[in-house]
């Protein structure tokens, strides 16, 4: 029967080669296997590769070879995720190198860029300051914001025109808001740019290229719309902060007093950004006194209180008036951080040694930092040394008052170190080697050493004293070298920075004349100079101030009148 079956199947093909037809006869001849054999040879039959091109049925899944073929990803997840870090690569290189501006805010020119951050928040760099950190969002992308310079152009011309401080708030918000605008905008490009061509560079496909650079742009959108959400005004009322200024709460005041306050405190820091350069320019052309070949002249500064702009002035006068010896008697610094010590180191590159006892807001961390300075000099415990043909002999001050745990020892501690400077200015007498010059920082501590020396230098007290002490001694209290340092935003009128300059005969080390230089406080281009005889060196001379130079004028050369005291 299954002979007949197969006789009735027509054969489209029959075979004409007698050979052919032999072998179809004998395999006609051989009974078929059962179905059940045939039904499992089937199953494991490999199917021939002409079925691949055939077309699938609408609701047949492809296989897996199929799908390779088709160029469909094996592994969806996995090249999503290197998408995503393509991206996110690509956007942190665009804004690392594209991704800043410079935009001017008032007298300033600042950079701004945004940088990816876990915590978000805002990072303004004031060199050589510090930074001050604000809690101002919570977004992956941080604000920085750097300090580049101080425009002498523009800060000329509020100098110029003094009307301008009355909206110069309103001209620094304007100039905020449009360079955050521009840093918007100029952001979305770099981090376009930077996802698409590293997707190119990784990839090599244009649509892959092209989805990394979008997927980046919709990443920096979310980040802004989350910050947007997640913005803090308030922020600027908790600030924190590193470097110098990690002491500015305790010098500025209460961040909620200046917020509340924010008109007088404009002002005063409007002045203190704008007059920096003004002081520089007035220290050029201060007026030079020629002094005998023979004297020694000696700088007498003080209470610089970290005032960044003070070595630059002591740096002018000792090139002008050709300085022997710098003598500071404290204060220099304003908390004695660690953190600060950093601000003393142009003191060995002044140009003349520098010579310093401690004031009560120099710690000993301080004195330890400037022991190791070249050309530095550090005084204490009444220890005398030789420096420029001068025998000099100080005492540090027994206090530090920025250390709040300890109460302040008063007036009785400052009279007890004057002691052991007394007893050491006697001494160095019993030796044959007189000290010429003693050293305190508070004026009560070297009033003890009256009559064992000569002169007398102080500070403390932010303004000048001179005083002829009962057994000889001439006092001379130095004013604030630095303007009152950083300080100077609380006073009402700024203190104006002052120094002098001694002349001392170089055979009996007396004074012969002194020079006290004043330069206006913020908000003042005045530069005057004074000059003053001692009237112990002048018998019968009445005191006469010589004259003075405005810092816009021609110097005018100071008179030789006789005069004793301050000016």
């Amino acid at each position: 029967m299954a002979r007949a079956a197969r006789s009735r199947t027509p054969n489209p093909d029959p075979p004409h080669n007698p050979l052919h037809r032999l072998l179809r006869t004998w395999f006609d001849g051989v009974p078929a296997p059962p179905a059940a054999v045939r039904r499992t040879y089937r199953s494991r039959r490999t199917a021939p590769a002409a079925t691949l091109i055939e077309p699938p049925h609408p609701l047949a899944r492809p296989s897996p070879a199929t799908a390779l073929l088709d160029g469909a990803p094996r592994r969806p997840l996995p090249s999503a995720l290197g998408l995503i870090a393509v991206t996110v690569l690509g956007a942190w290189l665009g804004l690392l190198l594209i991704g800043r501006v410079h935009a001017p805010v008032g007298p300033m020119d600042t950079s701004m860029a945004l940088r990816p951050s876990l915590t978000g928040g805002t990072t303004i760099d004031v060199p050589p300051l510090g930074d001050l950190e604000l809690s101002s969002h919570y977004a992956p992308v941080r604000l920085d914001v750097d300090v580049d310079r101080l425009d002498p152009v523009r800060s000329q011309a509020l100098v110029d025109h003094p009307e301008r401080f009355a909206g110069l708030q309103a001209e620094v918000t304007h100039d905020v808001t449009r360079g955050t605008l521009g840093l918007a905008l100029h952001s979305c490009v770099a981090v376009t740019s930077g996802a698409t061509a590293l997707g190119l560079a990784v990839y090599r496909r244009p649509r892959r290229a092209l989805a990394a650079g979008g997927l980046a742009l919709a990443l920096l959108a979310a980040s802004a719309g989350t910050a947007y959400a997640t913005w803090n005004p308030k922020s600027v009322l908790e600030p924190k902060f590193s470097g110098l200024l990690s002491s500015a709460p305790s010098v500025v005041g209460n961040a909620r007093n200046i917020v509340s306050e924010f008109n007088v405190y404009q002002k005063e820091l409007a002045r203190l950004v704008t007059n920096v350069t003004k002081l520089y320019d007035a220290t050029s052309t201060l007026p030079v006194y020629q002094p005998d070949p023979t004297t020694i002249r000696v700088l007498h500064v003080s209470d610089i209180h970290l005032n960044p702009g003070s070595w630059r002035i002591i740096a002018s006068l000792v090139k002008q008036y050709r300085i022997n010896v710098i003598i500071d008697t404290g204060d220099t610094m304003d908390h004695g951080s660690a953190a600060e010590n950093h601000f003393l180191a142009p003191v060995s590159a002044l140009g003349a040694p520098y010579v310093w006892v401690r004031g009560n807001h120099d710690s000993r961390s301080t004195q330890k930092y400037l022991t190791r300075r070249a050309h530095v000099t550090v005084l204490d415990h009444g220890k005398a040394a030789r420096v420029a043909g001068v025998r000099i002999a100080g005492v540090g001050d027994p206090q530090f008052t920025p250390d709040r745990s300890v109460v302040a020892a008063g007036e009785p501690a400052e009279r007890t170190a004057g002691g052991r400077l007394a007893d050491s200015l006697r001494t160095q007498r019993l030796a044959g080697t007189p000290v010429d010059i003693a050293l305190a920082h508070n004026p009560t501590a070297v009033t003890e050493a009256d009559g064992l020396a000569p002169l007398a230098l102080a500070g403390h007290l932010h303004h000048r004293e001179n005083t002829l002490l009962p057994q000889g001694t001439r006092l001379m209290v130095e004013g604030s070298t630095g303007g009152g340092g950083l300080r100077a935003v609380q006073n009402k009128k700024p203190a104006p920075v002052e120094a002098s300059v001694l002349y001392l005969d170089r055979t009996t080390k007396r004074l012969q004349a002194w020079d006290e230089v004043t330069l206006g406080g913020l908000g003042l281009s005045r530069a005057e100079v004074s000059r003053h005889l001692p009237r112990e060196n002048q018998p019968g001379a009445t005191p006469a101030p010589s004259g003075s130079a405005h810092s816009s004028g021609p110097p005018s050369r100071p008179s030789g009148s006789p005069s004793d005291g301050p000016g």
